[in-house]
Protein backbone atom coordinates (compact mmCIF):
# COMPACT_ATOMS: atom_id res chain seq x y z
CA UNK A 1 0.00 0.00 0.00
CA UNK A 2 3.20 2.42 0.59
CA UNK A 3 2.65 3.56 -3.19
CA UNK A 4 -0.54 4.69 -2.64
CA UNK A 5 -1.20 8.00 -1.02
CA UNK A 6 -1.94 7.58 2.74
CA UNK A 7 -5.07 9.85 2.51
CA UNK A 8 -6.61 7.02 0.01
CA UNK A 9 -5.46 4.09 1.74
CA UNK A 10 -8.42 1.93 2.22
CA UNK A 11 -7.95 2.04 6.02
CA UNK A 12 -7.26 5.70 6.81
CA UNK A 13 -9.97 6.64 4.19
CA UNK A 14 -12.42 4.86 6.19
CA UNK A 15 -11.20 5.78 9.42
CA UNK A 16 -11.25 9.57 7.85
CA UNK A 17 -14.75 9.25 5.59
CA UNK A 18 -16.72 6.54 6.99
CA UNK A 19 -17.14 3.26 5.13
CA UNK A 20 -19.69 4.33 3.54
CA UNK A 21 -17.02 6.44 0.81
CA UNK A 22 -15.54 3.11 0.16
CA UNK A 23 -15.77 0.96 -2.97
CA UNK A 24 -16.84 -2.51 -3.11
CA UNK A 25 -12.54 -3.56 -3.45
CA UNK A 26 -11.74 -1.44 -0.92
CA UNK A 27 -14.10 -2.78 1.94
CA UNK A 28 -12.75 -6.06 1.10
CA UNK A 29 -9.48 -5.14 1.44
CA UNK A 30 -9.87 -3.94 4.87
CA UNK A 31 -10.82 -7.00 5.96
CA UNK A 32 -8.58 -9.01 4.06
CA UNK A 33 -5.44 -6.98 5.46
CA UNK A 34 -2.50 -8.08 3.46
CA UNK A 35 -2.27 -8.43 -0.30
CA UNK A 36 0.13 -11.08 -1.29
CA UNK A 37 4.54 -10.59 -2.75
CA UNK A 38 4.20 -8.13 -5.14
CA UNK A 39 0.25 -7.37 -5.41
CA UNK A 40 -1.48 -5.18 -1.98
CA UNK A 41 -4.99 -5.83 -0.34
CA UNK A 42 -6.27 -3.60 -2.46
CA UNK A 43 -5.23 -5.22 -6.05
CA UNK A 44 -6.21 -8.75 -4.59
CA UNK A 45 -9.14 -7.55 -3.31
CA UNK A 46 -10.22 -6.40 -7.21
CA UNK A 47 -8.82 -9.44 -8.72
CA UNK A 48 -11.07 -11.86 -6.57
CA UNK A 49 -14.50 -9.19 -7.46
CA UNK A 50 -13.42 -9.76 -11.00
CA UNK A 51 -12.48 -12.93 -10.85
CA UNK A 52 -13.34 -14.96 -14.24
CA UNK A 53 -17.08 -16.03 -14.07
CA UNK A 54 -17.98 -14.02 -11.11
CA UNK A 55 -20.37 -10.98 -10.52
CA UNK A 56 -18.37 -8.30 -8.60
CA UNK A 57 -19.32 -7.89 -5.21
CA UNK A 58 -22.32 -10.42 -5.77
CA UNK A 59 -19.95 -13.24 -6.70
CA UNK A 60 -18.49 -13.35 -3.72
CA UNK A 61 -21.48 -15.59 -2.36
CA UNK A 62 -20.78 -18.03 -5.10
CA UNK A 63 -17.22 -18.76 -3.96
CA UNK A 64 -16.41 -21.98 -1.97
CA UNK A 65 -14.14 -22.64 0.34
CA UNK A 66 -12.41 -24.77 -2.24
CA UNK A 67 -12.92 -22.36 -5.36
CA UNK A 68 -11.51 -19.40 -2.91
CA UNK A 69 -8.33 -21.58 -2.45
CA UNK A 70 -7.79 -22.04 -6.11
CA UNK A 71 -7.29 -17.84 -6.38
CA UNK A 72 -3.71 -17.28 -6.73
CA UNK A 73 -3.04 -15.67 -3.38
CA UNK A 74 -5.52 -16.94 -1.52
CA UNK A 75 -4.73 -19.26 1.42
CA UNK A 76 -6.62 -21.35 3.97
CA UNK A 77 -7.04 -17.89 6.46
CA UNK A 78 -7.90 -15.59 3.57
CA UNK A 79 -10.64 -18.05 2.26
CA UNK A 80 -12.39 -18.14 5.72
CA UNK A 81 -12.43 -14.39 5.82
CA UNK A 82 -14.12 -14.23 2.79
CA UNK A 83 -16.83 -16.85 3.15
CA UNK A 84 -17.52 -15.17 6.96
CA UNK A 85 -17.79 -12.07 5.20
CA UNK A 86 -20.53 -13.82 2.63
CA UNK A 87 -22.60 -15.06 5.65
CA UNK A 88 -22.42 -12.66 7.72
CA UNK A 89 -23.89 -10.31 5.00
CA UNK A 90 -26.80 -13.22 4.51
CA UNK A 91 -27.66 -12.88 8.34
CA UNK A 92 -27.67 -8.86 8.48
CA UNK A 93 -29.91 -8.73 5.23
CA UNK A 94 -32.16 -11.77 6.75
CA UNK A 95 -32.47 -10.48 10.82
CA UNK A 96 -33.34 -6.63 8.97
CA UNK A 97 -36.68 -8.38 8.03
CA UNK A 98 -37.05 -10.38 11.16
CA UNK A 99 -39.35 -7.75 12.75
CA UNK A 100 -41.61 -7.71 9.52
CA UNK A 101 -41.72 -11.72 9.07
CA UNK A 102 -45.81 -12.00 8.52
CA UNK A 103 -46.62 -15.69 6.78
CA UNK A 104 -49.89 -13.79 5.51
CA UNK A 105 -47.84 -11.29 3.75
CA UNK A 106 -45.41 -13.38 1.23
CA UNK A 107 -43.76 -10.13 0.19
CA UNK A 108 -42.52 -10.34 3.99
CA UNK A 109 -41.44 -14.25 3.71
CA UNK A 110 -39.93 -13.63 0.31
CA UNK A 111 -37.82 -10.95 1.65
CA UNK A 112 -36.62 -12.59 5.01
CA UNK A 113 -35.37 -15.47 2.89
CA UNK A 114 -34.37 -13.79 -0.52
CA UNK A 115 -30.56 -13.68 0.66
CA UNK A 116 -30.54 -17.29 1.50
CA UNK A 117 -31.88 -18.58 -1.40
CA UNK A 118 -31.13 -16.42 -4.01
CA UNK A 119 -27.60 -17.28 -4.62
CA UNK A 120 -27.78 -20.94 -4.38
CA UNK A 121 -26.64 -22.83 -7.51
CA UNK A 122 -29.72 -25.62 -7.08
CA UNK A 123 -32.94 -25.43 -6.29
CA UNK A 124 -33.16 -25.77 -2.99
CA UNK A 125 -36.96 -25.96 -1.22
CA UNK A 126 -37.98 -25.74 2.33
CA UNK A 127 -40.62 -26.18 4.53
CA UNK A 128 -42.04 -23.85 6.90
CA UNK A 129 -43.86 -24.93 9.60
CA UNK A 130 -46.05 -22.83 11.57
CA UNK A 131 -48.56 -23.57 14.80
CA UNK A 132 -51.71 -21.95 15.28
CA UNK A 133 -50.88 -18.41 15.81
CA UNK A 134 -49.60 -18.67 12.20
CA UNK A 135 -45.84 -18.52 13.79
CA UNK A 136 -42.69 -20.27 12.67
CA UNK A 137 -41.65 -23.35 14.79
CA UNK A 138 -39.33 -25.03 12.41
CA UNK A 139 -38.00 -25.12 8.75
CA UNK A 140 -35.93 -27.76 7.13
CA UNK A 141 -34.95 -28.22 3.83
CA UNK A 142 -36.69 -31.55 2.38
CA UNK A 143 -34.79 -31.25 -1.30
CA UNK A 144 -31.86 -30.16 -2.75
CA UNK A 145 -31.31 -30.47 -7.08
CA UNK A 146 -34.42 -30.04 -9.20
CA UNK A 147 -37.91 -29.78 -7.44
CA UNK A 148 -39.46 -32.82 -8.68
CA UNK A 149 -43.00 -34.08 -7.55
CA UNK A 150 -41.90 -37.37 -7.91
CA UNK A 151 -38.95 -37.13 -6.14
CA UNK A 152 -40.37 -34.87 -2.76
CA UNK A 153 -42.83 -37.39 -1.09
CA UNK A 154 -45.95 -35.81 0.75
CA UNK A 155 -45.47 -38.66 3.57
CA UNK A 156 -41.69 -37.75 4.19
CA UNK A 157 -42.89 -33.74 4.22
CA UNK A 158 -46.01 -33.96 6.38
CA UNK A 159 -43.99 -36.58 8.91
CA UNK A 160 -41.53 -33.75 9.50
CA UNK A 161 -44.83 -31.31 10.17
CA UNK A 162 -46.43 -33.64 12.43
CA UNK A 163 -43.46 -34.12 14.48
CA UNK A 164 -43.40 -30.18 15.10
CA UNK A 165 -47.23 -30.43 15.63
CA UNK A 166 -47.65 -28.07 12.85
CA UNK A 167 -51.06 -26.20 11.71
CA UNK A 168 -49.95 -24.91 8.47
CA UNK A 169 -47.37 -24.81 6.08
CA UNK A 170 -45.37 -22.78 3.51
CA UNK A 171 -43.20 -23.94 0.85
CA UNK A 172 -40.41 -22.25 -0.29
CA UNK A 173 -37.79 -22.82 -3.35
CA UNK A 174 -35.64 -20.95 -5.54
CA UNK A 175 -34.82 -20.90 -9.29
CA UNK A 176 -31.31 -20.45 -9.67
CA UNK A 177 -31.89 -18.71 -13.46
CA UNK A 178 -33.11 -15.86 -11.49
CA UNK A 179 -36.95 -16.34 -12.87
CA UNK A 180 -39.62 -17.26 -10.25
CA UNK A 181 -42.24 -18.37 -12.68
CA UNK A 182 -43.34 -21.75 -12.23
CA UNK A 183 -42.45 -24.76 -14.07
CA UNK A 184 -44.95 -27.65 -14.08
CA UNK A 185 -42.92 -29.78 -11.86
CA UNK A 186 -43.81 -26.86 -8.92
CA UNK A 187 -47.35 -27.00 -9.82
CA UNK A 188 -47.47 -30.72 -9.55
CA UNK A 189 -45.90 -30.50 -6.49
CA UNK A 190 -47.77 -27.76 -5.02
CA UNK A 191 -51.17 -29.81 -5.81
CA UNK A 192 -49.57 -33.42 -4.62
CA UNK A 193 -48.96 -31.55 -1.59
CA UNK A 194 -51.99 -29.34 -0.79
CA UNK A 195 -54.62 -32.26 -1.62
CA UNK A 196 -52.33 -34.28 1.27
CA UNK A 197 -52.07 -31.57 3.67
CA UNK A 198 -56.20 -31.11 3.36
CA UNK A 199 -56.36 -35.31 4.34
CA UNK A 200 -54.75 -35.05 7.47
CA UNK A 201 -55.67 -31.70 8.41
CA UNK A 202 -52.79 -29.44 8.21
CA UNK A 203 -52.74 -26.72 5.42
CA UNK A 204 -50.60 -25.30 3.12
CA UNK A 205 -50.56 -21.47 3.35
CA UNK A 206 -48.34 -20.59 -0.08
CA UNK A 207 -45.40 -21.80 -2.50
CA UNK A 208 -43.22 -19.20 -3.04
CA UNK A 209 -41.01 -19.55 -5.86
CA UNK A 210 -37.38 -16.96 -5.22
CA UNK A 211 -35.52 -15.35 -7.93
CA UNK A 212 -33.19 -12.78 -8.51
CA UNK A 213 -34.21 -10.08 -6.31
CA UNK A 214 -38.01 -11.20 -7.05
CA UNK A 215 -40.55 -13.79 -6.11
CA UNK A 216 -43.78 -15.34 -7.15
CA UNK A 217 -46.94 -16.73 -4.46
CA UNK A 218 -49.14 -18.93 -5.31
CA UNK A 219 -51.87 -17.83 -2.95
CA UNK A 220 -50.67 -14.23 -4.24
CA UNK A 221 -51.32 -15.58 -7.96
CA UNK A 222 -54.54 -17.04 -6.89
CA UNK A 223 -53.13 -20.53 -7.69
CA UNK A 224 -53.60 -21.77 -4.13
Amino acid sequence: MKEIPESERPYEKCRLCGAGKLTDAELLAVLLRTGTRGENALDLARRILYHTGTEGILGIHQFSMERLCKIKGIGTVKAVQISCISELAKRLAKASYSDTLCFSCPSTVASYYMEDMRHEKQEVMKLLMLNSKAKLIGETDISKGTVNASLITPRELFIEALMKNAVSIVLMHNHPSGDPTPSREDMLTTKRILDAGALIGIELLDHIVIGNNCYISFREEGIL
